[in-house]
């Protein structure tokens, strides 16, 4: 008998596991599920139990929106010439600039460039919250101008995705001239007859929201993504005023009329080109 125990636990070893690779898994922010990290990728990056929607950079937001290999992006060498010689604690402005390359898609907190939707040729603008929380500055605002500029001479539909932190910072009263600038522009696209899609993802605040982000022709936002200008804490510390539940979130906003739909991340590929074709912007 004793011999028959034994040989039951011939080929296994008393070593203690090898402990498992770090991020595989995750932890959804929405229903607090652990999800395995590959399953929600495929997904979009959106949780498959509660379809809560990540926050995704530049790079995967384009791979998600634009046909695939049809993103020609431009101005993508521009970087800041830091105009008030900034510095934090120590930290020069344009070290952080560069640091910020490291975790971005580009060199700036936007990437610009023509692109295909669904067949539709587009003038394509995305903000990447990764560089800097998507702040704007004077290289914001320039290649988004251009970009504008571009969709005029072009004939073609401007598709902007905000995901931003506000005006930056570190360049002062020079990021909020970028309001200006980029709505300036707006209005010649309109003047022009031009069609721009504004779609708001999470988070879109301060002086994007307060600019360009809010002056599209049609306005879409992804599910509970966070658009206002001040957050809730700033409003109460100012007005000392408690705010509804889910302030500020994309489905308040679209009860209230300031967005015009919300749309699944997996839908807004069909959608983007359904409003193209019903306003008549597409060329082809």
């Amino acid at each position: 008998m004793a011999k028959k125990a034994e040989s039951q636990w011939d080929g296994f070893s008393l070593k203690p596991k090898k402990e498992m690779p770090a991020g595989l898994w995750l932890k959804c922010p929405g229903c607090e599920q652990t999800l395995f990290k590959k399953k929600v990728t495929e997904n979009l990056d959106v949780c498959p139990q509660c379809n809560y929607h990540f926050r995704i950079g530049a790079e995967a937001r384009i791979k998600y929106l634009a046909d695939e290999g049809t993103f020609e992006q431009f101005l993508a060498d521009m970087v800041t010439s830091d105009p008030l010689s900034f510095s934090y604690r120590g930290t020069k402005y344009k070290e952080r600039a560069k640091a910020a390359e490291k975790t971005a898609a580009g060199k700036e907190a936007i990437l610009v460039g023509k692109a295909f939707i669904k067949g539709r040729p587009v003038m394509l603008a995305v903000m990447d919250f990764n560089f800097l929380g998507g702040s704007m500055g004077a290289v914001v605002g320039e290649k988004l101008s251009t970009a504008i500029e571009k969709a005029i001479e072009d004939s073609l539909p401007l598709i902007v995705v905000s995901s931003s932190g506000g005006a930056r910072m570190h360049e002062g009263v020079v990021s909020l001239g970028q309001m200006a600038k980029t709505s300036a522009a707006l209005a010649k696209l309109d003047d022009s007859g031009g069609l721009f899609i504004s779609l708001l993802t999470d988070p879109t605040t301060g002086g994007v929201t307060a600019s360009f982000a809010m002056l599209g022709d049609v306005i879409i936002a992804e599910p509970q993504a966070l658009i206002g200008f001040a957050g809730p804490r700033t409003i109460y510390e100012t007005i000392k005023v408690e705010l509804p539940e889910g302030f500020q979130r994309a489905e308040f906003l679209l009860e209230h009329g300031f967005i015009d739909m919300i749309v699944h991340r997996r839908d807004m590929r069909s959608e983007i080109a359904r409003i193209i074709d019903y306003c008549g912007k597409n060329p082809a």
